[in-house]
């Protein structure tokens, strides 16, 4: 008697599966099979009363289309599909490690998908998602995902791709209850992926920071800048110099903790001082520091670079934070230093111009004055084994004095005096790394001509090679693109809340790390694209 067809849904991503008679009979069913009470393959229509020397009715075997590709943000790069029923988490599930520094990983899955940790093991069970090390010398955040034989084995040359591993296998079981059969084969195009805020302008709380880096984590974005020195305020706890710090601002503690959840999702955070302008806070606290024209007019935010003790405060405070954030990078500002804005620096500033020949000959200038500041605030960081970036429009034309070889451009616009375009650095063999305010910039309140960015423009006409406006820099100059960044700035810092700002910025940052992940053409539609992000969360 030919078994009755069952027709169900198996998972997302593996469609439905099929009971069929076996075409030779007389075997076993598959895992899986469902079975009647009775013990007996549903739908053959035995009794249980019949004598047992009665033929046996052929046993059903259970088939599966290919699986299709696990819908993820961002998406995974490859996917091989595979006939199966997929994964899902089990009660008695477990999670198991290969190597005791994925404990950290291992704990968070089971934690996340309701299994149990098992910690280090090498028996193999069904139900079980095993992370391990290993895979080749590769991409440290590549990583391999298998869904096969009822487990879940995701490896990788390095813990973060282990890591980025379980946050697909997350967004799988979030987006359809079940992982999809085959294997992923994932890494990122670009080895910067960050989100950037301003808390110097507007404080943001530690758990509302928190939950951003949570966020993030998921997204696999590996980096967190915090901007938290500025005119405004300065917002960070200091032992050495508590006089420039503003009322409402983080403590040490709160630091330290936001540093630890970041690590914990392999994010890096990166501090940013802004210097020798936007230092209006410190300035607050050392009036005598504050820089002034030859009228003895004062300059808004600008430190006196003439001055040694201007640059042993700012490194005071760089060697004090180099210990709270213990990341590899370090964001030294060099941006619009409003001295060199106007149409004669050397005129309106005699004290630099007097500075710049005393150090660098009869022909130095107050531009050459203010890269020699930037190097020797790289050479501070650089002495903690930090690589300093800083903004474009704080490398300058023409001086006699070249910016740190090792000095990355954080690459912002090419609206301000001075400005260069992006070739130019390229050019030179610079590293950048794209912070473009024509789609990158979420500016609270929309001045000048700011306007909030989509997520729909980001991801439909942004990549990393469109550093400056809309157009794109050659292919020849990819691989000196690191990456990019997302930022909020809160020039406006009432214009909206806490809660605003993350509703506002969402999808802006899921297009961003679609985009960085992989800067080619999206598998999905914008539309179908933010539906996805709906069922994920």
């Amino acid at each position: 008697m030919v078994a009755a067809a069952f027709v169900g849904t198996v998972a997302l991503g593996t469609g439905v599966g099929v009971w069929a008679s076996s075409d030779g009979g007389g075997g076993k069913p598959q895992a899986g099979a469902r079975q009647s009470s009775a013990g007996r393959p549903a739908g053959t229509g035995a009794d249980p009363g019949q004598a047992a020397t009665e033929p046996a009715s052929p046993r059903p075997t259970r088939s599966y289309p290919l699986s299709d590709a696990p819908r993820t943000i961002p998406a995974v790069r490859s996917h091989t599909p595979a006939r199966g029923p997929g994964w899902q988490p089990q009660r008695g599930g477990r999670v198991v490690v290969g190597d005791a520094a994925l404990a950290d990983e291992g704990r968070l899955t089971a934690e996340e998908l309701g299994l149990t940790y098992a910690g280090e093991s090498d028996d193999v069970r069904a139900g079980d998602v095993r992370l391990a090390l290993g895979g080749g010398g590769g991409n440290p955040e590549s990583y391999t995902l298998t869904v096969r034989d009822g487990r879940v084995d995701i490896s990788g040359p390095g813990e973060a791709g282990v890591f980025y591993g379980t946050r697909t296998l997350k967004q799988e079981v979030r987006g359809g209850g079940t992982a999809p059969e085959g294997v992923v084969r994932d890494q990122p195009a670009k080895p910067v992926r960050g989100f950037m805020l301003d808390i110097a302008r507007k404080p943001f709380s530690a758990s509302w920071i928190e939950d951003r880096i949570r966020e993030l984590g998921d997204l696999k974005y590996n980096e967190l800048g915090l901007h938290f020195s500025d005119d405004q305020a300065f917002r960070i706890e200091s032992a050495g110099h508590p006089e420039i710090v503003s009322e409402d601002h983080l403590s040490k503690a709160e630091v330290k903790r936001i540093v630890a959840l970041a690590e914990s999702r392999h994010i890096t955070v990166v501090p940013e001082i802004d210097s020798p302008g936007h230092l209006g806070a410190v300035i607050a606290a050392h009036p005598d520091l504050q820089l002034r024209n030859a009228n003895g007019v004062a300059t808004r935010g600008a430190v006196d670079i003439s001055k040694p003790a201007a640059a042993q405060l700012v490194d005071d405070l760089l060697n004090e934070y180099a210990g709270l954030f213990p990341g590899g990078r370090w964001h030294l500002g060099g941006d619009e230093y409003q001295a060199l804005t106007v149409r004669d620096p050397q005129a309106s500033y005699p004290q630099l111009a007097a500075a710049a020949r005393q150090a660098y000959g009869a022909g130095g200038t107050v531009a050459d004055l203010a890269t020699g500041w930037l190097n020797d605030r790289a050479a501070t960081v650089r002495a903690h084994d930090r690589t300093p970036r800083a903004w474009n429009d704080g490398f300058f034309r023409g001086t006699s004095v070249r910016p740190a070889d090792d000095l990355q451009v954080a690459y912002w616009t090419g609206k301000e005096i001075g400005a260069r375009p992006p070739v130019e650095y390229l050019d030179a063999g610079r590293k950048v790394l794209n912070y473009n305010d024509e789609f990158l910039y979420y500016v609270l309140g929309q001045p000048q001509t700011f306007v909030y960015p989509t997520g729909e423009r980001i991801y439909e006409q942004w990549n990393p090679r469109v550093l400056r406006g809309t157009s794109a820099v050659p292919a020849r100059y990819d691989g000196q693109i690191l990456g990019g960044s997302f930022a909020v700035w809160c020039d406006i810092a009432n214009a909206q809340t806490e809660e605003q700002v993350a509703a506002g910025i969402r999808m802006p940052l899921r297009a961003t790390v679609q985009k960085l992940w992989d800067p080619g053409e999206p598998p999905l539609t914008w539309a179908d694209f933010r539906k996805l992000a709906d069922r994920l969360g």
